[in-house]
Order: C-alpha cells, then structure tokens, then sequence
C-alpha cells in the first residue's frame, strides 16, 4: 500500500459551539466555570474541544486510536504524536456558531530518524462559520509516526529552555487534569491514561501531558497576561515529551512593540519540551 496515494484525501464535519465544553475546559484550567452567553468568544485552540472524533468502540484500534486506514493513511508504525501545529485566526468563532470544517491531507512524508522509521502527516483544516466562504480559521496539523521503543535507542539530545522568561507558570500534570483533558477531546489514546500500557507496551516512563493541552496552556498564559490581544497567528513545535512524573512550566516573554510573543514549556530540570510563538492584531 501506497500512503502517499493518501495526499489529497478530504473529509467535511460540521458541529456547533456549545457551552458545555467552554464550561468544563475553564474548570480544567482552574477557571471561572461558568456557562458563557451566546456570542462569548472562544479563546484561540478551544476549537479542539468540537469536531470530536467519534469511532464506533469496535472501530478502535489497541492504542485507543480508531483503526489505521479512513481518512487517515494506515500507517503501520506503533507510536503517533502530535509534532505541531499552525494556525491563523481570521475572525473569532463564538458560543451559539454553527461550523463546518474541511481537513485535507497535504503532505505525507516518510524518512529514516534515529530510532529508525519515521512517518510524518500534514493535515490542513478550515473552519467556517455560520456559512460564511472564507474560513474564520485555518489550521495545520502534524503528525509523526515512529517505530517501538528499542533496547539502546539513543536518547534525543535536551535543548535548555530559555533564560529570559518575563512570565512563568507551574503545572503538576496530575492524572485528573490528563484524564478530563482526555475526556473533553473524546482522546482515547492510552498513553496519556493508561499506565500499564504507556509503560508496558510503548515504554514510556510515565503517562504523556497531552501535546494540545501544553499548547492550551502556553496560550492561556498569553491571555492571563495580555487579556485584550487578539491573537492573529500562533504556531508550536513539539520538541521533548513531559511525562506526569513531575512538574512543569509555561513561560513567555513579549518583544519590546508587544506584536509577536514568545512562549515555550520546560519540564522540572529545565530542558525545552515546547516551543511557540504568537502574533497580535
């Protein structure tokens, strides 16, 4: 089988921006709760909370994920991450929209890392709004294959993360923050919950925070700190795996004109684990 007969592929979703997860992600992030009124924002990347994946329970695969194969290519290697995403905000989706979202695979690419094959998928989605012909958001997806863990597989080299923080944020990635966060994006992926798998099958040390909910929490950061920027673009580049062993950190600094902000995530000894950066209108 041939992936790359995969490029070009296209699928339609359509849902509609409720309240409920708006509630239940700002109780997640120790945030007010409360239901938001019809026409209430959504913060930029609360979109991931609609257009949820829905396989039938046979339809799933030992990883949790739906099957190899549908819209997606089948890849056949274990271990899938998300690597990073980018996006550009053209208009604010609100509580109350009705959306439509077209996803098409752009881009399938397979090289030979480190540890052996590597598989990488880009995923364009567009999200329109209440009808409307152009797009209210235009996001890229990708996404890395990768063989098994192997007995001495070497170790990706740590990048320290940088010193020059104007604001830092300490997270404690708990089971129940992994598992609700898991819950509202309808994620069965069992490393994130599932210890004895994570461990025993994939060999991971730990349970792994969510790639997503580092990028939620790096940009909720932004809008603790910039509560009034409207974000134009953001983009996030996955660089090191935190694990639920430990703490971790959200940082960020703005440049001097307060139009591009950087952030990133560092785990408890200090090595990068994400890095983003954010553009205001």
């Amino acid at each position: 089988m041939n992936l790359q007969d995969w490029t070009g592929r296209s699928e339609t979703a359509e849902d509609v921006v409720t309240a409920a997860p708006h509630a239940a992600l700002s109780a997640t992030l120790d945030r007010d709760p409360a239901r938001p009124a019809p026409g209430t924002i959504l913060p930029p990347l609360w979109h991931w909370l609609y257009f949820l994946p829905m396989p039938r329970q046979s339809e799933i695969g030992p990883d949790g994920h739906a099957k190899r194969g549908g819209f997606l290519p089948p890849v056949p290697l274990p271990r899938r991450m998300w690597a990073g995403s980018q996006f550009r905000f053209r208009s604010p989706l609100k509580i109350g929209d009705a959306l439509k979202r077209v996803s098409t695979i752009e881009k399938v690419r397979e090289k030979t890392g480190r540890t052996g094959s590597l598989v990488f998928v880009r995923v364009r989605h567009e999200v329109h709004a209440n009808g409307g012909a152009v797009p209210a958001l235009v996001e890229h997806h990708d996404i890395v294959y990768r063989e098994a863990a192997k007995p001495g597989d070497p170790a990706p080299v740590p990048v320290a993360s940088p010193a020059d923080a104007a604001w830092e944020k300490k997270w404690v990635p708990d089971d129940v923050l992994l598992f609700r966060y898991s819950a509202l994006t309808f994620n069965g992926h069992r490393i994130h919950y599932d210890r004895r798998y994570v461990t025993e099958v994939e060999g991971y040390p730990g349970l792994l925070v969510h790639g997503p909910l580092i990028a939620t929490l790096l940009m909720d950061l932004l809008r603790e700190r910039m509560p009034t920027a409207h974000v134009a673009t953001f983009e996030f580049r996955a660089l090191r795996t935190i694990f639920d062993l430990n703490h971790f950190f959200v940082c960020g600094k703005p440049d001097a004109d307060g139009k591009t902000v950087r952030l990133w995530a560092k785990d408890h000894e200090g090595w990068l684990a994400m890095e983003a950066t954010a553009t205001i209108a």
